[in-house]
């Protein structure tokens, strides 16, 4: 098989973990030879209720006995869209209260851009410095690296940027602006946390000047951080809200949420201003449906302060210089990108899953299910100490 996937499957990096799955449940994956893994990637902060949570496969397999995909999105009254949406409205402020599923966070992403522009009349977007939003053209264009998209230029035009957490930049939001689009917790950049006061001085700035506030919560919402949004957190709402990852427990899915008044501009002048085949797929929304639904009667959210504070604790080691983050978003920090490599490659052989982030060449990421237990998490950072004591003890040039 891995001679296939090297054959046949358009890749993405030169070096791949390249592990062949099996199977995963909870939060282990499983490869063909029968080796266990504890997993703290999560698929990228996806897996919310950990690989194949059973309240998400039961809602999968009814809807897969009732129908499928039926029609276009928008065109037929389907009930698992219907209830996933509405649960989302009502838990969210008054002002979020019409929601559009798509088929991922990018989708999300290209859908509010359009919406801001349609709604302000403008076409300035303001983004910040090393963000990511999604990987197609116009998600790409807000995003703040330019080493990868160097390649891919011309972009969308109209695109400026400020720094995070830089409130002098925010002088450049003005009357000419659609919109600012900002992670809530920038990932890419290394789990960037807003400074205190930051998102309220932008937001403010917004009013001032009748820009549009777009928050991305694709990786920071669905409880990652303690609260269904992160945005919760810091006395705001933003006027167009993206999320993804999280909510399909496991399903590919994303949606942007905005006011009614605003989500009808797409619906005239022209028709069909936004338009998805498989967007809000019915089997999508019922495990998007059965996640939510889970993660507002359980105590996952509640627990994951106590989660965090646990790995603050235990990963404790010379070679980490800082762990950035918040809840179940953390980055360790290292002094150089080879030692992260070493410890994601090293901790892979161990039967323990890390990850890179995009933008931060010095960070290893983790962000496990916030279904792991507390017994999971010490095993997994007793393994990883044990892998920072053996690259410690290498000789590694740099």
């Amino acid at each position: 098989m891995k001679n296939d996937f090297y054959k046949y499957q358009a890749q993405t990096t030169p070096h791949p973990l390249a592990i062949e799955i099996a199977s995963a449940k909870g939060s282990y994956v499983y490869d063909t030879k029968g080796k266990a893994y504890l997993d703290f990637i999560a698929g990228v902060s996806a897996n919310t209720l950990g690989h194949r949570p059973d309240v998400v496969i039961k809602a999968i397999k009814k809807q897969l006995d009732t129908y499928t995909h039926v029609m276009v999105y928008g065109e037929f009254i389907q009930a698992p869209q219907v209830a996933l949406s509405k649960l989302l409205v009502e838990n969210l402020p008054k002002t979020l209260d019409n929601v559009y599923l798509t088929n991922s966070g990018t989708e999300a992403t290209e859908a509010a851009l359009k919406l801001a522009k349609r709604y302000t009349n403008r076409y300035e977007i303001i983004a910040a410095k090393n963000a990511y939003h999604g990987n197609s053209q116009g998600a790409m264009s807000v995003a703040g690296n330019e080493n990868s998209k160097a390649a891919f230029r011309p972009l969308i035009p109209g695109i400026k940027f400020i720094e995070f957490n830089n409130l002098k930049d925010l002088e450049k939001i003005t009357a000419e602006t659609a919109a600012v689009i900002l992670e809530t917790i920038q990932g890419g950049a290394g789990f960037i946390v807003p400074n205190k006061g930051y998102l309220k001085a932008v937001k403010k700035r917004c009013l001032e000047v009748g820009a549009l506030l777009i928050l991305d919560e694709i990786q920071s919402g669905l409880g990652r951080t303690g609260k269904l949004y992160e945005f919760e957190n810091h006395g705001i709402v933003p006027d167009i809200l993206i999320t993804g990852k999280g909510l399909g427990g496991g399903m590919p899915i994303g949606a942007f949420i905005a006011s009614h008044e605003k989500m009808t501009l797409l619906k005239e002048h022209p028709k069909l201003g936004h338009i998805t085949t498989f967007g809000g797929h019915p089997v999508i929304a019922s495990a998007g449906l059965a996640t939510l639904q889970e993660l507002l009667k359980s105590n996952l959210m509640q627990e994951v302060e106590r989660k965090e504070k646990l790995f603050r604790k235990l990963l404790v080691h010379p070679l980490i210089t800082e762990i950035r983050g918040k809840g179940l978003m953390l980055a360790l920090l290292v002094d150089h990108s080879k030692i992260a490599s070493k410890i994601v490659l090293q901790a892979k052989e161990k039967g323990l899953l890390l990850f890179w982030l995009l933008f931060e060449p010095r960070a290893v990421r983790i962000t496990p299910p916030l279904s792991i237990s507390t017994l999971e998490i010490k095993k997994g950072c007793k393994l990883l100490l044990e892998v920072l004591d053996e690259v410690q003890e290498m000789s590694i040039e740099y």
